[in-house]
Parts: structure tokens; C-alpha cells; sequence
């Protein structure tokens, strides 16, 4: 654009980049909104989820591979943190859950902390469990209420790397809050979780992906 054209035609080719830009933005949040969803059938109700594949990428696709392989079939949500049984510190408050126990997990993926990914450990996230950096399979949890200290940089884990978020609770978080309420637990010797295992585990009976 040279400076001798007229204004009205200045006006005309800025209006048109702000509109372009405008929807490259506004696709940039439907594919953030537009990820992949997921039911999980439990005995108690159904929580559907959606799955950030585009900010999560190797977490989500872990995730899939485990529902299409069937290995959440006779899965489980076995342990409840709460503010009243937690034994570590910062006190977070989640659900966990895993796989059918009979089922051989496959190798471990690389962590995806929230800062490589921007999903941060809000009510209702998803996140992976794990050891050590990089040691995940199957077992996740979901947040009740937001858990910061579960982010990169957190100070729940004594590594600093946090939690992999991969997903988001979009329905069903009165079942996700009726697990988390369970208080009959196992006796166990392990301190960290003493009050946090259930004596009867709620059952995932499967988790399926939606079309």
C-alpha cells in the first residue's frame, strides 16, 4: 500500500486484515474447544469429558490408546483425597482412578507439564498420576476445586514439574463429587495414603469415545 492512496481505500484493506485476524483467532479457540470427548460409565453414573489433543498431545493420545485397547473395561476409581484425609502438603482434594488392574500397562509416556501445555489443575481437570517425571501409564485423576499446587512449579511434588492436565470434566461433576465423598477406606500400612484407599472402589465399567 503506497501513501498516495486514497483514505477510503486505506479504511477499506485495514478493515479487512482486523476481520482476518479476528477469525484466526476466534478458529484458534474453536479447535481448543473442539477436542475430542469421552464417556466414563461408572456404576454410579457418567462423567463426560473432553480431551485436549491439540494442547496435550502425548498425554491424550496415552489416553486413547488405553480406551480403544479396552483396558479401562473393569477399571476403577480407588482412591479419594480430601481435606480431612489428606496426609501430604499443600492439601489437594481429587479422585483417582486407573485401568482394570489385570491389565498390563504400556511403557510409560513423557510428562507434559502444564507449562508446556497451559491447561492448569482447575475443578474438574484431567491430569495424569505418576512416580517420577516421565513414569505415567494409565492411572489419572480428577481435581475437585482448584489444585495449583499441582502445576509446574507447584510444591505438592518435591520435583517442581507437576502434573500432565490432559482434559476437562464438561458433565457429570455431582458424580465426580458423590466419589469423592466415599469415606470407607482400607486399613493399609502406607501413611501417605492412610484414609484414601476405598474399600469398595467405584467401578468404571468402560470409557467410550463420542463420534
Amino acid at each position: 500500500m503506497t501513501h498516495d492512496q486514497p483514505i477510503s481505500k486505506r479504511l477499506v484493506l485495514m478493515t479487512l486484515l482486523v476481520a482476518t485476524l479476528f477469525t484466526c483467532c476466534a478458529h484458534a479457540k474453536e479447535s481448543f474447544k473442539g477436542a475430542k470427548q469421552a464417556i466414563i460409565q461408572t456404576n454410579l453414573g457418567y462423567i463426560q469429558i473432553e480431551l485436549y489433543a491439540d494442547k496435550a498431545p502425548i498425554t491424550v493420545n496415552n489416553f486413547i490408546r488405553y480406551i480403544q485397547a479396552g483396558a479401562f473395561n473393569s477399571g476403577r476409581f480407588y482412591r479419594v483425597v480430601r481435606l480431612d484425609n489428606d496426609n501430604g502438603a499443600p492439601k489437594i482434594e481429587v479422585i483417582q482412578g486407573g485401568a482394570d488392574p489385570e491389565f498390563k500397562d504400556y511403557s510409560p509416556i513423557p510428562l507434559e507439564t502444564t507449562k508446556q501445555s497451559g491447561i492448569k489443575h482447575l475443578d474438574g481437570t484431567l491430569s495424569m498420576a505418576r512416580g517420577e517425571p516421565n513414569s505415567a501409564t494409565s492411572m489419572f485423576f480428577i481435581c475437585v476445586g482448584a489444585q495449583p499446587s499441582l502445576d509446574f512449579g507447584g510444591t505438592r511434588n518435591p520435583d517442581g514439574q507437576g502434573f500432565a492436565t490432559f482434559g476437562k470434566v464438561i458433565k457429570g461433576m455431582d458424580i465426580v463429587k458423590k466419589i469423592h465423598q466415599i469415606k470407607d477406606a482400607l486399613e493399609v500400612e502406607d501413611d501417605y495414603v492412610k484414609g484414601q484407599m476405598l474399600a469398595k472402589p467405584v467401578k468404571i465399567l468402560k470409557i467410550d469415545l463420542v463420534q
